[in-house]
């Protein structure tokens, strides 16, 4: 019983402990420093090797000014029996808010010069160094350290620090050494290398990497600094200099490796280079070591083609896309690419009947669970578009049966809500997203944030949901690339609500679909009118933004597109398109980007 009691008090006092621990963070974050002193002396005096505590205590007492009260703190810690140099640094810190530099500067070099008797110290002296930003003293800190002791490894940090400097040929020149013993370093050292690097060759870090590598490869030629110059020009957006390096790559490699021609096709796909990333795909295609590389090249290469073709070399694609089929079979091998090609009869071709057929003979060739579902993922997608809703809500719900737990369940049950939107049962549809909020994927999350809110917001002013039902079969025409008929429908929802709720959305959709038809002063004048009338409402971010990009791209107009992007910087700080933002503007101002 007695050792009961023991342990329960012994529970209590460290409850307390906990507690007041708790409370003296609480001061101390609001700023209520003689609050948070009153109980951390406490806590100090009971745990005094407890490095949380000292902190706290004399940032404290510095806030306060005390600077009497912090130095007698340090200064016991110094003369204890554990001394350790760091305190130094803490008490040379608290000379130098007082402007007194030279006792400052004897106690810093007191922390240094303890590295001599152990090497080791000059982790924890450097790291202290870098928390009042002392950069140069913990540079000294950290070569000291390794100049004394060899086996000692502060070369990543020395390349982070001699960054923060601006020593930035320093920098690139101890990371590639990195790279170099060490190959796991590359992706740690090319997100540093983001830091300073900007898409403006001219920038002072692309020219003095650029130099840096090259001059490397001059002395001993290495693979990696073509690799670097290849991740260079790509952050450049200069594919072809980066295809260069990557040809380089692959002959040196013996001709055996076409993993970073391939992750540069992707890239140039994605920038919607198509003319660089032909040129990357027919390498591929030309130099590839197996059936299956070659078909997947092809793959790339017909979804450049549906990208950059006009309607009227669409019989020619039919053509080609049927001449791969029949070369590498209608099985399992060639599913994705038969994918695209029934997309492409169905969507741009208008032969649905087709694809549909297709498709369905697809679905039964002998095909993983996976497959099955992205074929008949598509074969619903083509029945929506085709206005057969409740056979396409079949196959969305066999889907979420097949891979339940895969993100492809979610993408189809928000597929079921958008078909529900488009059939005009809103009810039904916001039951389906309002589930996906809570358990999806953020990007689906928020595609079904989007369209909850869409209709919610419209149906509170309008029982009928009038409005809201033409909205939606204008987002069903665009769907079916009847822009014409879209942008018709759109104009007679501002002409004859005028004014209510669905206004803003019906503005913003109408000027996407005019910058994709290519009416571009339009589409101006819609995302004006959303700024007027909406400007503080959530869609406004969208209109800024949209502004500024068709400013910079299609309009050339530089000065409204810095504009414009300068608004959301200053006005809609939590916009998704707040970095990019400050990105477009900054290089817009010629800055150099950090």
């Amino acid at each position: 019983m007695r050792n009961i009691f023991i342990v329960f008090f012994f529970l209590i006092g460290a409850a307390s402990f906990a507690q007041s621990e708790l409370l003296a963070k609480n001061y101390f974050d609001k700023g209520d420093y003689e609050k948070a002193i009153s109980i951390y002396e406490k806590l100090y005096k009971e745990s005094p090797y407890k490095r949380d505590y000292l902190s706290a205590l004399i940032e404290s007492y510095q806030q306060l000014e005390n600077f009497e009260a912090a130095q007698k703190l340090l200064e016991e810690k110094i003369d204890s029996r554990r001394t350790q140099p760091q305190f130094y640094v803490d008490l040379g810190y608290n000379f130098a808010l007082q402007n007194r530099d030279t006792l400052a500067f004897d106690n810093y070099k007191k922390a240094i010069d303890a590295i001599d008797e152990k090497p080791n110290y000059s982790s924890i002296v450097a790291k202290y160094f870098e928390k009042y930003s002392l950069l140069d003293q913990a540079v000294i800190a950290y070569e000291k350290g390794m100049q004394i002791n060899p086996e000692l490894d502060f070369n990543i940090q020395l390349a982070r620090l001699y960054g923060e400097q601006g020593k930035l040929e320093l920098m690139f020149s101890r990371y590639i050494d990195l790279m170099q013993s060490r190959p796991t370093y590359k992706s740690i050292a090319q997100r540093n290398f983001s830091l300073y690097v900007t898409e403006d060759p001219e920038n002072e870090a692309n020219v003095i990497l650029r130099k840096t590598l090259l001059k490397k490869s001059q002395e001993s030629p290495d693979l990696l600094y073509n690799e670097l110059l290849s991740w260079l020009f790509i952050q450049q957006k200069d594919f072809k200099k980066a295809f260069a390096q990557e040809k380089a790559i692959y002959k040196r490699t013996e001709e055996v490796d076409l993993g970073g021609m391939t992750d540069l096709a992707l890239i140039t796909i994605a920038e919607e280079n198509y003319e660089n990333a032909i040129d990357v795909i027919n390498f591929i295609i030309e130099n590839a070591a197996t059936p299956s590389s070659k078909l997947q090249a092809y793959q790339y290469l017909m979804k450049v083609k549906l990208k950059t073709s006009e309607e009227k070399d669409y019989p020619q694609l039919e053509e080609q896309f049927e001449a791969l089929i029949s070369e590498y079979g209608a099985g399992k091998n060639t599913y994705q690419l038969q994918i695209d090609y029934n997309h492409f009869l169905a969507f741009d071709t208008k032969k649905v009947d087709k694809a549909i057929t297709n498709l369905k003979a697809l679905a039964d060739e002998q095909l993983s669970k996976y497959q099955e579902a992205r074929v008949k993922m598509e074969l619903a997608d083509i029945l929506v578009f085709d206005e057969k809703f409740n056979r396409a809500l079949i196959y969305y719900s066999q889907i979420q049966k097949m891979v339940e737990s895969d993100v492809l369940a979610q993408e189809a049950r928000y597929k079921v809500a958008r078909t529900s939107y488009y059939k005009g049962d809103f009810v039904w549809a916001k039951a389906q997203v309002d589930v996906l909020r809570k358990s999806a994927s953020q990007l689906i999350a928020n595609d079904a944030l989007q369209l909850a809110l869409m209709i919610h917001d419209n149906s509170l002013e309008d029982s009928l949901q009038t409005a809201l039902k033409k909205f939606a079969r204008a987002d069903l025409l665009a769907l079916q690339n009847k822009n014409k008929e879209a942008i018709t429908q759109l104009d007679d929802i501002l002409t004859n609500h005028k004014g209510e709720k669905i206004e803003d959305e019906t503005l913003l959709k109408q000027g996407e679909l005019f910058e994709k038809t290519k009416q571009f002063t339009k589409a101006e004048a819609n995302y004006l009118k959303l700024i007027e009338l909406y400007k503080t409402d959530i869609l406004a971010d969208d209109a800024y933004y949209r502004l500024a990009k068709l400013y910079e791209n299609e309009l050339q107009d530089q000065v409204k597109a810095k504009e414009f992007y300068e608004q959301i910087i200053f006005n809609f700080a939590d916009s998704i398109y707040f970095v990019e933002a400050r990105k477009r503007f900054r290089m817009l101002r010629g800055d150099e980007i950090e």
